[in-house]
């Protein structure tokens, strides 16, 4: 929780409004290694300068990983002390080797989906034909996240 609570500091600094955040939901490992932990997740919503692109902040998002103690990826879904994605930067569309926008599985993943319906319910993802909210309400497997705090 300690590196969670760092990294949203850290995104205290890149925004230019005050940061909202979802509350804290205890997740199973979905396609991990045998014996992951489970993982605290959360949705973060910050501003930024006008004249920032996705890129830039997928870069900070990586500075802050790394500060914070990431290790660089040895097996695939392996635990991370912290995993910064970038889900939706506006309306910006983007498919490269780098950054694909908005997040291509966003809308299947309860533990991105339950903090977003709560911070955002309106948002409606690119891509996607209903809010995140009714995207929420419809998933099959809602049980496999719980708030903590």
């Amino acid at each position: 929780m300690t590196v969670l609570k760092a990294a949203l500091a850290s995104l205290e600094l890149l925004s230019t409004r005050p940061v909202r955040v979802s509350s804290f939901y205890l997740t199973k490992p979905i396609d991990c290694p045998v014996g992951s932990p489970d993982f605290i997740n959360a949705v973060a919503e910050i501003s930024v300068a006008s004249n920032r692109t996705p890129e830039e902040l997928l870069t900070r998002l990586k500075e802050i990983e790394i500060a914070l103690g990431r290790q660089p990826k040895t097996i695939l879904n392996e635990a991370r002390t912290l995993d910064l994605d970038l889900i939706a930067f506006g309306s910006e569309v983007r498919k490269s080797n780098e950054l694909i926008l908005p997040h291509p599985r966003a809308h299947q993943r309860a533990f991105v989906l339950a903090p977003l319906a709560e911070l955002n319910p309106e948002l409606i993802l690119m891509g996607q034909e209903t809010s995140v909210i009714c995207l929420w309400e419809e998933f099959p497997d809602r049980d496999s996240v719980r708030i903590i705090v």
